[in-house]
């Protein structure tokens, strides 16, 4: 598992093979591949998920859909979750699964 360090400093987005569905409480994740269903249960994470594939790395996502510096750490945490299950991926990773 990445340490919540390492993932605030890197570029992430939402796995190829994953689709989100929004949901009142915040969005059901579901991977084609392993057909792993996965409840984001707050529209902060969700909202993050969705902005990581358009920023530099996750410190910057967390700041442009407005979660404060405090709280940093604890979506790291659920971020690495979702990497842990493939559920999002280092964008340089599936650059170089395309290229293979």
């Amino acid at each position: 598992m990445q340490t919540t360090t390492s993932i605030l400093d890197e570029a992430w987005e939402l796995s190829p093979s994953v689709a989100l569905r929004p949901e009142p409480f915040g969005a059901l994740a579901y991977h084609f591949g392993t057909r792993k269903l996965t409840f984001l249960k707050r529209p902060e994470l969700v909202a993050l998920v969705e902005r990581l594939a358009e920023l530099p790395d996750v410190r910057s996502a967390l700041t442009a859909v407005g979660i404060a510096p405090k709280q940093h750490a604890a979506y790291a945490d659920a971020l690495a979750a979702l990497a842990a299950t493939d559920m999002i991926r280092l964008r340089d990773a599936v650059s170089k699964e395309s290229v293979a």
